[in-house]
């Protein structure tokens, strides 16, 4: 089962959609957590969402707790909460993305993805992290071909993963591969 907190955004139900074709999915808001039901799950996906990860402390619980022992994707807002929990810097652009497409390009360190390989992402977001960024574990596995800002992370020790931009957006050419090869990695 795949639980999805949800951080109140107006994609998370596009990004619900898109992971029940994978796996039964259970959905909560981000204040109101069924812990046996998170307990029960073997994904956790971290929404979209409006406002920095400092606001969302009952997420940043879960990410501690599960870290390592469940498998953690993060997307956009969700994204930016897993590098925050990692005492990350998330920091305002100087453009604002929304429904912005972009060029985002796989980094030789990615596991899930060949080298230089090219997909055309939606983009939406204020926020970005804040280089540089060090972790023995968390790599930054994709980049804005235009702004070279990190736009996925990936942890194949703690299998933890992320993507700043949308996968569920229609502005994502492979949005369904993209998440596919994170759930089944």
């Amino acid at each position: 089962m795949i639980y999805v907190i949800d951080h109140e955004d107006s994609f998370t139900y596009n990004l619900i959609h898109l992971l029940e074709g994978f796996a039964p999915t259970y959905v909560s808001n981000y204040y109101d957590i069924n812990w046996r039901q998170l307990e029960r799950s073997e994904i956790i996906i971290f929404s979209p969402g409006p406002g920095n990860p400092s606001n969302y402390l009952e997420t940043q619980k879960v990410y501690k707790k599960y870290k390592g022992k469940k498998k953690i994707v993060g997307i956009c807002l969700g994204f930016q909460q897993i590098l925050y929990a990692e005492n990350a810097k998330i920091v305002p652009q100087k453009k604002i993305y929304h429904g912005y497409q972009s060029k985002v390009k796989a980094l030789k360190v990615s596991a899930l993805f060949k080298p230089n390989k090219v997909f055309l992402t939606g983009r939406y977001h204020s926020l970005k992290l804040k280089e540089p960024f060090n972790s023995s574990s968390l790599k930054i596995s994709m980049r804005c071909v235009e702004s070279n800002v990190a736009m996925a992370i990936e942890d194949t020790i703690n299998n933890v993963y992320g993507f700043q931009f949308h996968p569920d957006s229609f502005l994502t050419v492979d949005g369904k591969f993209l998440i596919q090869k994170v759930l089944q990695f």
